[in-house]
């Protein structure tokens, strides 16, 4: 780390120009950094921490629903893409292509993956032949590419990591229930491990992913009262098994189609958790998934037994947290406060001669900004209670930040003047038909985030048309 980093004064503050202060923190903690090729990103060792404890948890659940990891190839020929009318048009603006191998032209335009649905789907059609092959339950921890206009790092970029789940079933029963499952997955991992809460719900007919016949989504409010898509699952029918000819011969020796789905979530849930969370002296970061839990701080680290101790206190609390000690002879214990502040971590100690010789020692929460003192004795015990308070009051929090910033909307002159002064969800009666949607995104940029599995009947008629309702709808700008 660098003495001469610029801390808190420096953060752009985050009520004033949150896009700024979003771009200071992410720099400033050392999570990213920006490629030579414009829209890419680095991630530093401490974002790519983040992304590892994520991946843990993910794929330890993917697995206990049975699910096998597998990993396909980063290039799919161009006549494989265009197999499925729909899919391809969806991403052909994002596409990029490889047309030359060393120094020969290629026979044929290879894309580097944008998604994996085609090059799995033609190997699923090769392995898949009866029943007794059913389901096929596979995900791939992969990187995509899409040639994006507009990027921001982990929100919007050309490459990111993800990872894709993409299961075959026999029945469309069997498919949606599985489609079902992983976006309750999701739901439950983004409120458990990162303190988000979320609106569960499908998505209109216009916003789906390509191809698939239902899209099922996570939507998180940010603080700036922005929505993001923080998790995907689709059912896909048997559009793609029909397009890819995956046929299977069922128990009765009739051979039928697959049916199928894709879910995913990618590393921008990383800036979902920046911008959820985070306050003017930097990241405040979930304890389950971020990559320190406690930092140990020595007060007056020169005198004798001091660092003993701090190095007692590590090995001791290592055992059950991810710990670390700083102990930089050349930053005072001012400029370590505000480092670790600045990276989020949950739980700071801080331990000097006095300390010692009281046996106790200063606990500070970085999500309250309060301190207490703790008997070394009772420390474990305490800083365990301690982390899970820490994640219970950060979704608390952000659950309350959501409800301030959602409204209702019962007329279109109420939701554009809603848009016009202020950012959140705003909750409408929507008839259904696409000129209602394409109408609220050209007057205020919004659009329809989900149809949530729990409707409230907030009138009869359509915010936008007046016509019959037929669902009640969360619409945000977004991300």
């Amino acid at each position: 780390m660098n003495e001469n980093k610029e801390f808190v004064k420096d953060l752009t503050d985050m009520e004033v120009d949150f896009a700024k202060w979003y771009t200071d923190i992410i720099l400033k903690a050392e999570l990213v950094d920006y490629a030579p090729v414009k829209g890419f990103m680095v991630i530093r060792p401490y974002g790519y921490a983040l992304w590892e404890n994520i991946q843990a948890v993910l794929d330890k659940k993917f697995k206990e629903t049975g699910h096998k990891n597998a990993y396909f190839p980063l290039l799919i020929p161009e006549s494989l893409l265009n197999k499925e009318k729909e899919h391809v048009e969806g991403f052909a603006p994002e596409v990029a292509w490889v047309t030359q191998g060393g120094e020969n032209p290629l026979n044929e335009r290879l894309c580097i993956r944008p998604t994996s649905e085609t090059i799995i789907c033609t190997m699923y059609a090769k392995w898949v032949k009866t029943h007794k092959d059913l389901p096929v339950l596979l995900n791939q921890w992969a990187n995509v590419v899409r040639w994006e206009k507009t990027t921001r790092p982990f929100l919007r970029t050309s490459e990111f990591l993800w990872q894709e789940g993409h299961t075959l079933h026999a029945t469309a029963q069997e498919a949606q229930e599985e489609t079902l499952k992983i976006h309750q997955l999701y739901a439950d991992f983004c409120k458990e491990y990162l303190a988000m809460p979320v609106i569960m719900g499908q998505k209109s007919e216009k916003e789906k992913f390509a191809g698939a016949e239902a899209t099922y989504t996570v939507e998180a409010l940010m603080h700036d009262g922005k929505a993001l898509q923080s998790a995907t699952s689709h059912y896909f029918g048997n559009h793609f098994a029909k397009a890819f000819d995956i046929k299977f011969q069922d128990k009765d020796g009739k051979m039928q189609y697959c049916y199928q789905t894709s879910w995913g979530i990618s590393t921008r849930i990383i800036g979902g958790i920046i911008m959820t969370h985070g306050d003017n002296r930097g990241l405040k970061l979930p304890p389950r998934i971020a990559p320190t839990q406690v930092v140990i701080v020595p007060i007056a680290q020169h005198k004798e037994g001091v660092l003993e101790k701090v190095a007692e206190l590590e090995q001791k609390l290592k055992v059950h947290f991810r710990v670390e000690s700083d102990t930089r002879k050349e930053c005072s214990p001012g400029y370590k406060f505000n480092d670790w502040e600045l990276r989020g971590v949950p739980v700071r100690i801080e331990i000097g001669p006095k300390d010692i010789e009281n046996q106790e020692c200063i606990l500070f929460r970085r999500d309250t900004l309060e301190k207490e003192k703790v008997s070394l004795d009772e420390l474990e015990k305490r800083v365990a209670t301690l982390l899970e308070e820490i994640q219970e009051n950060m979704y608390h929090m952000a659950e309350e930040n959501m409800k301030k910033h959602t409204y209702v909307a019962k007329s279109l002159e109420e939701y554009t003047q809603i848009f016009d002064e202020k950012q959140g969800y705003v909750k409408m009666m929507w008839c259904g038909c696409r000129e209602c949607e394409d109408k609220i995104k050209e007057l205020t940029s919004s659009t329809i985030r989900c149809i949530p599995f729990e409707e409230e009947k907030l009138d009869t008629k359509c915010a936008i048309c007046g016509k019959e309702a037929k669902h009640m709808v969360y619409t945000a700008r977004q991300y």
